[in-house]
């Protein structure tokens, strides 16, 4: 599998919002988001108000409480100094000087200029003395105030951290009984009835999957075997392999539904994959179905190794292929690429088909959620497809982008933190 050169135009001949499609016999350039057009805003803001609110924006919390500190040590201290400097001169101007035979206004000329040297020699070591000690509170000011917000960093971390399948960390902030306290303890409650609510719903969704494919194996059976009878009329027949089609889906409705709740759990297997493996093995368990579909498989399988659960991670690209598949047109193409995509690893399936608009692509996602047209009467899939492909996206801490492709079908790309690219190459050496 070779990539050819591409038109350096390609990108740019889709719509905003689209995707070009791959040009015939080129296989290595991956997919691109066309760029929008950037629209002019009305009124563009100044020099200085516009560098004022990125400064204003952009300063964290901490250093605005230094800021504050700073501010107010500087006012307090200006306030001491011109307090200090109003009551010497009034204690100096109410001293008595005497100088034998003096002229009294030679004398108060003396007085003067020595009440003014003193106050400005003292207004002078008042200020340094401000200024170094100023420096130093705000200085002090900084390390109190990241003292006093270390807490709110240990939320902070604790709550990125966060997700579906980690509900069960638990913030357990010691300390005083403060206010930052109490809003940790809350949040520690709400984490546990949030935990509480998803490993009921993963459970329920589980125990009625398991329950359901009793009574389906049952039917299964059943028509199976009223099938095989010779003596069957073909009435009889129609009906059992319509009831056997309905059964079918079912059953894979049922297994979706228990691989839907595997994959919503956090992670218990980490192994090194190469998606590149995992894209071959997969074509290679659905080319008979793509050869029966008549459609034009192109590949561009590349090295891309991530650390992952193998089994998720094959269902994630079989169901990106087998959505593919079902939702084509005749003589359609299907193009699989796997390797480095922006500095990550990923994986891109994209494949023709009808028409989809731009805002129908979230709705893909949800669970028994299918576009207009063909998807909404098909009746090829239980509708879990893509919803379990964010659910093993997610627990991966990968991300999928969807687009809408020029003249139909869809671009699913699905990046990796570039984190599982260094974690891999270390564990390889």
């Amino acid at each position: 599998m070779t990539a050819q050169g591409s038109d350096p135009d390609l990108d740019h001949t889709a719509s905003p919002g689209e995707v070009a499609p791959t040009p015939p016999g080129d296989t290595g350039t991956w997919r691109r988001l066309s760029a929008e057009p950037a629209t002019p805003s009305a009124k563009a803001p100044g020099p200085v108000t516009g560098g004022v609110h990125r400064f204003t924006d952009n300063i964290s919390l901490r250093a605005r409480l230094t800021l504050i500190y700073g501010m107010l040590f500087f006012a307090a201290g200006s306030l001491l100094v011109l307090l200090n400097y109003i009551i010497v001169a009034g204690l100096l101007d109410n001293l008595n000087f005497t100088m034998p035979n003096a002229d009294p206004v030679e004398l108060q000329l003396h007085k003067t200029a020595f009440i003014e040297s003193v106050l400005a020699e003292m207004t002078r070591y008042s200020v340094i003395a401000l200024v170094i000690v100023g420096l130093l509170a705000v200085g002090l000011g900084y390390f109190v105030a990241g003292r006093a917000l270390s807490p709110l960093h240990k939320i902070t971390r604790i709550a990125r951290r966060l997700s579906e399948r980690s509900l069960h960390e638990r913030i357990a902030l010691g300390g005083p009984d403060d206010e930052i306290r109490e809003l940790a303890d809350t949040f520690d409650g709400m984490l546990e009835r949030l935990d509480r609510a998803f490993d009921g719903q993963r459970r329920f969704v589980a125990n009625a999957s398991h329950e359901l494919r009793t009574p389906l194996a049952i039917n299964r059976t059943l028509l199976e075997v009223a099938l095989s009878d010779p003596e069957a009329s073909a009435d009889l027949k129609t009906v059992g392999r319509t009831l056997l089609e309905t059964n079918s889906r079912h059953e894979r409705l049922i297994d979706g539904l228990l691989f839907l709740a595997k994959s919503d759990r956090e992670l218990d297997v980490r192994t090194q994959v190469d998606m590149a493996e995992v894209a071959e093995s997969v074509l290679s368990q659905l080319s008979d179905e793509l050869e029966k579909a008549d459609l034009t498989l192109r590949t561009d399988l590349r090295g891309a190794a991530v650390i992952g659960d193998p089994v998720l991670l094959e269902r994630l690209v079989a169901n990106l292929v087998e959505n593919a598949l079902r939702y084509n047109v005749a003589a359609g193409e299907i193009t699989v690429r796997s390797g480095i995509y922006e500095g990550s690893p990923a994986i891109q399936v994209e494949n023709s088909g009808p028409v989809i608009a731009g805002y129908e692509i979230e709705g893909l996602f949800e669970p028994f959620r299918r576009a207009s047209g063909d998807r909404v009467k098909s009746g090829r899939s239980a509708g879990l497809g893509l919803s379990i492909v964010r659910s093993v996206v997610r627990a991966h801490g990968a991300s999928v982008s969807v687009w809408p492709r020029q003249g139909g079908g869809l671009v699913v790309t699905v990046r990796f933190p570039a984190e599982h690219r260094d974690t891999a190459a270390s564990a390889g050496r």
